[in-house]
């Protein structure tokens, strides 16, 4: 049997060009479906997983798809935001621990996500390097994030504005990067977290200038009445919070009626959560309640469905591919004709000519299983960061 394989081995390397192609094409026809069943099989995983691990979400009546996927995932979602009266009011309910979350603006196309320190706790993420939130102005950055942009604590990270034509809309604020997050495997990693009042810091509702008296310049002067200043627009405003301007920081409104793009409800017990629902689920409440395991079970739906059509265009491609390696097959039996008659005559048997063919066959297959477990073992490793680029 020996001599078999070495024969094998020795045709194969002669022609190289033929069984590249031919392994090229047989780990084609095998890796399409190997890898739509394990990407579809991760994706339905990580979903689900994110989904059990995120009770209840409360916000605005709406899309439910992008409520569930912008508090899970921090997508960028046109949502009509809600206030902080309504947390307020889902606290004094006593039924469920309220998160708010604000996801309405980006650093350097990451996410900042305006939250409490209850978040970092619901998710059990640990900072690694540096402190969590200490002060305005500060941030907590995910490990992806981190790794991207080069940043350690101490260094600064700058908001991205929502459109650089607009003059008086929001300021971009420059962040100090307080801490970075430990490796968590999840939408969290590549997320910029901020206090809330950093978010509304950065949306324009608070803001810090200089001090504004009698002896200010009379160009940044509105009006003067008695011992009160009123400024104009030409004041320059911080665009950095430090520990020198820290306190002209101040915010304009009842903090009660600040914004909050979604909440995540965390019910101390089943009876809490069926009465929290049964308070929201009227036609007069503008407030929506979803379990994002619906959702998601929604969306695997729709997922299925699709990958039905995939399942069958890779049923239809495996055959013509493999159609293809059986005429290939057969047509390098007939150009091989005259040699299996010179082995026939000195002396190999029928069946061993055969062997050879069968060997040949089998190192292919061979060489075709293990280029797709190469890929599939890559594709292991990488398959967050991909299901996060592609899916969300």
């Amino acid at each position: 049997m020996s001599g078999i394989f070495r024969l094998t081995i020795r045709y194969l390397l002669y022609n190289r060009l033929k069984t590249i192609t031919l392994v090229l094409c047989v780990s084609l026809a095998i890796l399409l479906p190997v890898l739509l069943q394990f990407g579809v099989t991760q994706f339905e995983q990580d979903l689900m997983a994110r989904a059990h691990a995120t009770p209840l979400v409360a916000g605005m009546k709406g899309s439910r798809f992008d409520l569930a996927l912008q508090s899970m995932y921090f997508s960028q979602a046109d949502l009509e935001t809600t206030s902080m009266q309504e947390v307020e009011t889902i606290q004094e309910t006593g039924y469920a621990l309220p998160i708010p979350l604000a996801v309405r603006f980006t650093a350097q196309q990451s996410p900042v996500v305006g939250t409490t320190l209850d978040y970092f706790e619901f998710r059990k993420l640990d900072v690694t390097d540096g402190t969590s939130l200490q002060r305005l102005g500060d941030c907590v950055i995910g490990a992806n994030v981190a790794d991207r942009l080069q940043l350690k604590p101490g260094d600064r990270l700058m908001t991205d504005p929502l459109n650089v034509f607009d003059l008086s809309g929001n300021y971009p604020l420059k962040m100090r990067v307080a801490g970075v997050l430990a490796q968590a495997f999840s939408p969290d990693d590549d997320a910029v977290f901020v206090d809330l009042k950093t978010e509304w810091i950065i949306s324009g509702i608070g803001h810090g200038h200089q001090s504004i008296d009698a002896k200010t310049d009379k160009d940044l002067v509105l009006q003067q009445q008695g011992q009160s200043t009123v400024a104009n627009a030409a004041v320059p405003q911080f665009n950095e919070v430090t520990e020198e301007n820290l306190a002209s920081f101040h915010f304009h409104g009842e903090i009660e009626s600040f914004p909050v793009t979604s909440m995540i409800l965390i019910p101390h017990d089943p009876k809490s959560e069926v009465l929290l629902l049964g308070m929201y689920d009227t036609k007069e409440s503008s407030i929506q309640l979803i379990r994002p395991v619906e959702i998601v079970n929604e969306l695997l739906q729709l997922v299925f469905r699709i990958k039905q059509l995939f399942d069958a265009n890779t049923l239809l491609v495996s055959i013509s591919v493999g159609l293809l390696l059986a005429l290939v097959f057969i047509l390098s039996l007939r150009l091989r004709q005259r040699e299996r008659q010179t082995m026939f005559q000195l002396g190999c048997s029928r069946s061993t000519i055969w062997k050879l063919q069968l060997t040949e066959l089998c190192f292919i297959l061979a060489a075709s299983l293990v280029i797709i477990a190469v890929l599939t073992l890559v594709l292991r490793v990488y398959i967050h960061q991909l299901m996060r680029m592609w899916f969300i």
